[in-house]
């Protein structure tokens, strides 16, 4: 069973730590130099997002998890996440690898835009001197780059758009402009926050300038691409000062002070039993002798990031996108709600990330078309309790979904 059709992008300019970030997220081997446009075509892994598991709320010694990792009473859940080649400056424009960018974000749920909060590569990606540029210039580059390619898209054709939906009379504009940009996994629901949040929804589309169907785009964005600003190189002194400015300036921003190179360090050297440390913990603790280049190297990372920063920030980067941008939970479903085993007697064997807000017959459809078809009833199997079609899970709950298709089964 899927735990999750999420799709996380990372997202950036050339040379601040995507791929780093990447492969520490994923610990895949993905080519890391300082040059730009090393990553030409996008690389594809899979990650985790971490909650503590339900069996140690139901006081259980353990679970045997199956779609997912369960590790000293933390469940990682897997996502899929997406690393593409560098933006710069006129990407919209195909200035650099832009268009093929883009493309590659089409399908993303959410974006974890990369920054160098040392300021230490300039707007073309080249290495300057750290504290040379501007993180938050960074920053809203990295925007309207990718705003201008969702304008660009929304504007052709749209006088013609505008006049056959006026003409018509149509109801359901926001309908009729989801279909436009569905090749960008945008809804109908993303469509009518922005309406909304831009205060277009009842003016005419042909009456809508071209500062309206911008603003509008820009809601849509952060609708449809919700974003973490993902402020890498935090290890470095400048930084400090940089990622202040950076949450003073997107106040509406989620920021995570990140070093992905000491994640990277961390997953490796935990790989080799040299440590233990599980991803996003707080500390690390050392299983034998280390060879001294590491222990040195290992002695900055819990100075500098762990301390300073509560973690190296690529978990809760990942976490803050899933659970929060994404407003999404977890739910365990069984088929035994007394045991919490399934039908081969594996305890909470399955984790599933549902929207918040899901009913018990939206965790059914997830399980199997069939289950949501003939659902009848669930039952909720901390407390026992049948519950209906209506039932909103709630964060860790465990389910069973009682439906007439299992029964025939």
């Amino acid at each position: 069973m899927e735990a999750s059709n999420i799709l996380l992008g990372v997202v950036g300019k050339t040379n601040v730590g995507k791929s780093t970030f990447f492969s520490a997220a994923t610990e895949i081997d993905v080519p890391i130099e300082n040059r730009p446009f090393v990553t030409i075509e996008p690389n594809v892994g899979v990650t985790y997002v971490r909650t503590r598991c339900a069996h140690v709320d139901l006081g259980l010694p353990r679970c045997d998890a199956s779609n997912s990792l369960c590790k000293l009473g933390w469940r990682f859940i897997p996502v899929k996440i997406v690393d593409v080649a560098g933006l710069v400056p006129g990407a919209h424009q195909g200035r650099g690898l832009g268009n093929k960018f883009l493309d590659h974000v089409r399908r993303a749920d959410a974006l974890l835009l990369v920054v160098d909060a040392s300021g230490s590569t300039d707007e073309e990606g080249r290495p300057v001197k750290p504290g040379s540029y501007d993180p938050v210039l960074e920053v809203r580059q990295m925007v309207f780059e990718i705003e201008e390619w969702m304008y660009s898209i929304l504007l052709k054709d749209w006088d013609r758009l505008a006049r056959y939906v006026d003409t018509m009379g149509s109801h359901d504009v926001a309908g009729v402009l989801a279909q436009r940009v569905s090749g960008l996994s945008i809804t109908r629901q993303h469509v009518i926050k922005a309406l909304e949040g831009s205060g277009l929804e009842s003016k005419k589309l042909t009456s809508w300038t071209k500062e309206d169907l911008r603003l509008f785009v820009s809601k849509l964005r952060a609708a449809s691409k919700p974003m973490v600003i993902v402020a890498n190189k935090a290890d470095i002194p400048v930084a400090e000062d940089n990622i202040k400015r950076l949450r003073e300036a997107f106040k509406d921003t989620i920021v995570v002070p990140t070093s992905s190179i000491a994640e990277l360090v961390l997953r490796k050297a935990a790989a080799r039993n040299l440590v233990e440390y599980l991803p996003g913990d707080r500390s690390f603790s050392v299983k034998g002798n280390l060879p001294p280049d590491l222990a040195r190297v290992l002695e900055k990372i819990e100075e500098h990031v762990l301390k300073k920063w509560g973690s190296t920030g690529v978990q809760q980067a990942l976490n803050e996108a899933v659970f929060n941008l994404l407003d999404s939970i977890v739910v365990y479903p069984v088929e035994d709600y007394v045991r919490f085993t399934d039908k081969q007697g594996r305890v909470l064997p399955d984790a599933l990330i549902v929207p918040r807000g899901s009913t018990a017959r939206d965790v059914a459809y997830r399980i199997h078309t069939e289950l949501g078809d003939t659902f009848l009833y669930a039952i909720n199997a901390k407390t026992k309790q049948r519950v209906g079609e209506s039932y909103r899970v709630n964060d860790g709950d465990v389910i069973k979904i009682v439906a007439a298709a299992a029964r025939r089964a």
